[in-house]
């Protein structure tokens, strides 16, 4: 097999595009799902409780900003249309925001640890080789590398804690109200002072370190 990275592009966004997408998708309804288990029902009540990718697929976020760095080579990212929570219908706003924000990389967690088993079953049918042809072997294989990449890279990246990111949500449950007001305050710069951390090389090497231990630890739970 040859490297994923090296796969013609049609095939590379074959492969990367079931991942990508439910990655992302499940990741919003994570945070709703958790929020209207906590009282507020505004995402249930908007339609966004649902695992249709349709509902939650931002054009830019879901779409051309991942192609775009599959076609720079770059690490793959991206975002989903943001289900909304309305931080007043909770008992508890702050701890409860923390339970809503945490919840979104849960939800990559399971999912790198479902592609990991997917990439295990390729691996053994791959091996058996009279039960299923090359290529299907070999597409699970890629495809449970690429959900375990981009489900891993969601976890870290929105651990991070810079506002709006969920890392930033859980910081704040622990922050006196008006420390955490202010903190808060850097949520429009959030998303620019990341690009500024990618534009000077800063973003994957304080990546890397969380996501190459999820991944040892994963591929370890599969027995890979």
């Amino acid at each position: 097999m040859i490297p994923l990275s090296d796969l013609p592009l049609v095939q590379q966004i074959a492969v990367w595009a079931l991942p990508v997408i439910f990655a992302i998708t499940l990741h919003e309804v994570a945070h709703g799902w958790i929020a209207s288990k906590l009282g507020d029902q505004t995402a249930k009540m908007l339609g966004r409780l649902t695992l249709n990718p349709i509902k939650h697929i931002d054009p830019i976020g879901t779409i051309v900003v991942p192609i775009a760095l599959l076609v720079m080579g770059g690490f793959i990212f991206g975002w989903a249309k943001a289900v909304p929570v309305t931080p007043r219908n909770f008992k508890n706003p702050a701890r409860d925001m923390a339970w809503v924000a945490i919840a979104g990389p849960a939800s990559n967690l399971l999912m790198a640890i479902f592609w990991a088993m997917i990439l295990k079953l390729g691996i053994v049918l791959q091996a058996s080789s009279m039960m299923m042809s090359q290529g299907s072997t070999d597409f699970l294989i890629y495809s449970g590398l690429a959900g375990i990449s981009i489900n891993l890279i969601l976890l870290v990246l929105n651990l991070i804690p810079i506002p709006p990111l969920d890392g930033s949500r859980v910081l704040s449950a622990f922050l006196p109200s008006k420390l955490a007001w202010q903190y808060n305050r850097l949520s429009p710069y959030g998303f620019f002072i990341l690009i500024g951390l990618m534009l000077m090389g800063l973003l994957s090497p304080l990546m890397s370190g969380p996501y190459n231990a999820f991944r040892s630890a994963i591929l370890g739970l599969v027995g890979l």
